[in-house]
């Protein structure tokens, strides 16, 4: 504001000082001449000179600037006090705006305290809230543990016992003399007495204990599992009275799991080829059983329950196992006369802890040779007559075959859980061995060196019937069997209905599947052969309600006919008497008395040997019996009741059931489960054709109805 009072001062002093001289000049120039005329006037005072004017003009200039630099400068005071005043009212007004800002604050805070406050103290209440009730929850949780304990501790490892109590019956349209289990392999054909006979038992042998040890270290957990029925059988054991069954071993395993998933785990368990509900596991309740009440479950199942030691790596969608499991082999085989016996197992040895009994044996008294002895007639003549040499033959049968195993049998598996179902591929492999003896022969055992006098009558040198019975020239004969099978478990309608398949195809594999048939047979020289095997099985399981669930299973195990029948496979039939002549080179079996008196010797006789059957469902074998109703048994003077005939001889070619029923949970509960179910089962039976133009077959067909009520512990 100084800077334009200055300048407005300035501009006005230099106007003033500029007017005047402006003025004179423009009068002086502007104004037109005039004639100069003479007047005479009065002389008067002399007036300010222009400097004089100037002067004052620059004077009273001068005081104006001074005033006007006063009134600035009062001004200036003016305005900077009014600044100052301005600025501390800022000042005033910026304290005032913090006050009240901080006051805001403190209110904002004090609010902001308040409401966390109140929010502690509902978060507390709450706490208390949830802490009471997880106090009282524990509490009661720790008293069930105590009062309703489902798992026991000791020692640093849970214990935790399982099982069931059963009260089951079966009816079968057809025999078997078995109970709750069907032996399949063995279902009567139609022509054995059983046959005319249903049966019924009722039974609790299936009752089953277990009990599960489990143990958690830094690296892994630890596992060992007992589980135990009562479907043994002792020797003595029978249902006279007191129905006292052996306490029978399921599986008993050990096992070692890291905590990257890789498992060690050995003892009686589920065979690998057994399918899993996921991935590959030796846990009971992991495995997919048939929900049969039948213990023996359903043709077409493969699995077995046996001592094994596997190594398992598992994934999230995959698992890869390998297993060693304990072998044993199906031994089933019709031999020719002159066919090598061969040696592949034994009964048991009462000192090594196998059965040693036997079951049956059947005495068979043969005609083996005949020779001349001279007997005293009635008249007092001494004549030649034939005298029959016999050979007693006992044909026993063991309990329990237990076959010589060259090594165990080896598994691989792999399987998949890609989300959608539950997938399989499993391999087998088996060794087997023999002792083979050429010198043992049927022929050689029953008639080995003895002459026949026919055929050196006409030779004119000694011919065998058979050559003598030796041991010489034995050998060692080994092969390998096995097989290659998968599964597969998908969801129809996810959580209800379920498909499932199972199969297994391979040589000598027979005992994998549930009928259990043949593994092998034998050839004509004697060694091993083995038997091509097919088990397939077909499964539906519905949920209809979380209580119940219906089944039903279609199934079969099939042995294929291997047929080892040669030209060469011979069986000599029992020898005839002839007399010989005295140097004669023909021997008839009727002799004149004038040819007796004329002298020569008694003697047998072979006709020429006939092909024979051989290996397994060979169509040389002999079903006439399939026809007929078989004989009862007998012992000494008559029949005890309780030995039928037996069936025909024909060898299985499969058995094939169909199967279907229910299990209802009547309660199921924190104390455990009732159940009741029950089981339909249509068995058939089918042997291999033999000899006869059609060749003649087997059949026998049986309906069986199961109910069960079981009790599980929770």
């Amino acid at each position: 504001m100084n800077f334009k009072l200055r300048t407005t001062a300035a501009a006005i002093l230099a106007v003033s000082l500029v007017a005047p001289s402006v003025n004179a000049s423009a009068q002086e120039s502007d104004a037109p001449p005039k004639k100069h005329v003479v007047i005479k006037k009065e002389k008067t005072p002399p007036g300010p000179t222009v400097e004089e004017q100037i002067q004052s003009l620059r004077q009273e200039l001068q005081g104006q600037i001074d005033s006007l630099k006063n009134d600035l400068a009062t001004k200036d005071e003016q305005l900077k006090t009014a600044q100052q005043a301005a600025a501390n009212a800022q000042a005033a007004a910026d304290r005032a705006t913090a006050a009240d800002a901080a006051q805001n604050q403190a209110v904002v805070d004090n609010t902001t305290a308040v409401t966390t406050l109140q929010t502690t103290v509902t978060d507390l209440k709450g706490n208390q809230a949830s802490l009471a009730a997880t106090v009282s929850d524990e509490t009661a949780s720790i008293k069930k543990s105590i009062e309703n304990p489902t798992t026991l501790h000791y020692k640093g490892i849970n214990l935790t016992p399982g099982g069931f109590t059963a009260g089951e019956t079966i009816w079968r349209s057809k025999a078997t003399g078995g109970d709750i289990p069907t032996a399949f392999s063995a279902l009567p054909y139609e022509g054995a007495d059983a046959y005319s006979l249903s049966e019924f038992y009722g039974s609790a042998r299936q009752s089953r204990v277990s009990l599960l040890a489990e143990g958690k270290t830094s690296w892994g957990t630890l596992k060992g599992y007992y589980e135990a029925d009562w479907l043994g059988t002792g020797i003595s054991s029978n249902n006279n009275q007191s129905n006292s069954y052996a306490l029978r071993q399921r599986v008993i395993w050990g096992s070692a799991e890291t905590n990257n998933h890789w498992k060690f785990a050995g003892g009686q368990m589920w065979s690998l080829a057994t399918e899993d509900k996921v991935g590959i596991s030796n846990d009971s309740s992991d495995i997919l059983t048939p929900l049969t009440i039948d213990p023996n479950y359903v043709t077409g199942f493969v699995w077995t329950r046996q001592y094994g030691v596997r190594v398992v790596k598992s994934f999230k969608h995959a698992a890869f196992g390998i297993a060693a499991e304990n072998p044993q082999l199906l031994y089933s085989a019709s031999l020719a006369g002159n066919t090598p016996y061969a040696v592949l197992g034994s009964a048991g040895a009462n000192g090594g802890n196998y059965n040693a009994a036997i079951s049956t044996c059947t005495p068979s008294n043969t005609v083996v040779n005949y020779t001349n002895e001279a007997e005293t007639d009635s008249a007092g003549n001494t004549v030649d007559i034939a005298s029959p040499v016999s050979k007693t033959v006992n044909g026993c049968a063991n309990i329990a075959n237990i076959s010589f195993n060259k090594a165990p049998d080896v598994l691989v598996k792999a399987a998949f859980d890609p989300g959608w179902g539950h997938f399989e591929v499993f391999g087998i492999l088996g060794f087997a061995h023999e002792t083979v003896y050429p010198g043992e022969t049927t022929n050689s055992n029953l008639y080995g060196g003895f002459t026949d006098v026919a055929a050196s009558a006409a030779s004119g040198s000694a011919v065998l019937a058979a050559p003598a019975l030796t041991t010489a020239g034995y050998y060692s004969d080994s092969i390998k069997v096995g097989g290659a099978g998968g599964s597969l478990r998908v969801p129809i309608i996810p959580k209800v209905l379920t498909f499932g398949a199972k199969g297994l195809f391979g040589p000598g594999i027979g005992r994998y599947g549930d009928s259990t048939l043949s593994d092998v047979t034998a050839n004509a020289n004697g060694t091993l052969e083995p038997i091509h095997n097919v088990s397939g099985l077909f499964t539906l399981e519905a949920n209809v309600t979380p209580r119940f669930v219906a089944y039903l299973n279609y199934g079969g195990d099939y042995a294929g006919r291997e047929d080892e029948a040669t030209p060469t496979a011979t069986t000599l039939a029992a020898p005839s008497a002839v007399f010989c002549p005295t140097g004669s080179a023909t021997c008839t079996a009727t002799p004149t008395a004038a040819d007796i008196a004329a002298g020569g010797k008694w003697g047998a006789t072979w006709a020429a040997p006939k092909a024979a059957a051989v290996g397994y469902g060979s169509r040389l074998l002999s079903n006439s019996a399939c026809n007929t109703i078989s004989n009862p048994g007998y012992n000494g003077g008559g029949s005890p009741g309780y030995i039928p005939g037996g069936s025909c001889g024909a060898q299985s070619r499969d058995v094939q059931e169909i199967t279907g029923g229910w299990w209802y949970d009547i309660y199921k509960g924190d104390r455990g489960r009732f159940r009741q179910g029950f089981q339909y089962g249509y068995a058939v039976r089918e042997g291999w054709s033999g000899a006869g133009t059609p060749g003649i077959g087997a059949k026998g067909i049986d309906n069986m109805f199961w109910t069960s009520l079981r009790y599980y512990l929770p």
